[in-house]
Order: C-alpha cells, then structure tokens, then sequence
C-alpha cells in the first residue's frame, strides 16, 4: 500500500532502506519517545523493522520525503485498552525535519488510509514528558480521555506516564481540520 499527502510519499519499508532508517531514529530523543523502539538502536533493529510483515488491516509506512527520502515512519498498530485490542496511530520524524508539520501530514495520511478499512475508532497516546505529540494528536482530531497510565517504553526501559487519547468517529475523522491547523 502506497499514500501520497501533499509533500509526503508514504510506503512500505524494504530491506534496502535499513540505513536509512538508522540515520533517521538513531536519536535517544527519538526512541525514547516510542514504546516499542529499543535504544541504542542498531543496524539489525532497522533490518528487522524493514522486515516486519504488513497487516493489510494495520499497515505501516515509511515516511519519505521526494528528493530527500526517509524522514519517518507513521502508520497503525494494536493496543490494548479496556475495550480490547483496538488500532493505534504511532509515528515518529528525525529531528532535522521537525517543527514542520511532517508529523501531523504523515499522521494524516494514516487517518485516511483508516477510514477506507473501516476504522471508526483510533487510539493514540504521548509520553507525559512529550507534550509536542499531543499537539499533533489534537490538531488530528483526537481528545484526550483524560487517563493518563503507565505504558513500557523500550528505550528507557521502565513503565512511564503516557496521555491516552481516542479519536471516535468518521466524522472525527475528516482530514479538514488537518488542513486548517498545519
């Protein structure tokens, strides 16, 4: 599955873009923000992250920039709440490329990708010290649901405070309030 937003090329990883990754999540204030990213990161956590199998109903993407090529990776996952297994929106930019809206547009994308495989509800959460992540989560649509739990982050190996957030809704869904924020 491939997506294209308005500066962004969104699409599957392949082997071959296992440096690239590196170059682009070997940052502690990166991994340190996902739950899942190990740190230190290694060449062989970007090959097994390029070789993670697609779930056609949670896929994943790299994030790529035309002319200057992976800056991130945005895409779903499962996690579990109260509700039971629901989809989560995760994504992570390099730092060079913060502070200029990648994150929001790439997310985005996903959202819209969502919608069209039926997705009605998505969660989403930051780490309590990562409160620029919550600003991208609302210029999305989500709301926070006012639960704050303790998640394991990989990075820093110990449970931490994380946001929780829901976005419900097709309508909530729309991508035009995207546009208006960015």
């Amino acid at each position: 599955m491939f997506h294209r937003s308005e500066r962004l090329f969104l699409r599957p990883a392949f082997p071959e873009d296992c440096h690239a990754i590196l170059a682009g999540i070997n940052d502690k204030a990166i991994a340190c923000n996902l739950a899942r990213a190990p740190w230190p990161y290694t060449l062989d956590d970007a090959r097994a992250f390029a070789a993670l199998p697609q779930d056609p109903y949670l896929p994943h993407f790299l994030v790529t920039l035309p002319g200057v090529g992976v800056i991130g990776s945005a895409g779903l996952g499962e996690h579990a709440t109260e509700f039971g297994a629901e989809p989560e929106l995760g994504y992570w930019i390099a730092r060079e490329h913060w502070g200029q809206g990648y994150a929001t547009e790439a997310a985005a994308s996903v959202l819209q990708i969502a919608r069209t495989l039926g997705h009605t509800r998505l969660t989403a959460g930051h780490f309590a010290d990562n409160p620029a992540s919550g600003r991208v989560l609302r210029k999305l649509g989500f709301v926070p649901t006012g639960q704050v739990r303790r998640r394991f982050s990989l990075a820093r190996g110990a449970e931490t405070d994380s946001v929780e957030y829901v976005l419900d809704s097709e309508a909530a869904m729309d991508p035009a309030p995207v546009a208006r924020a960015a």
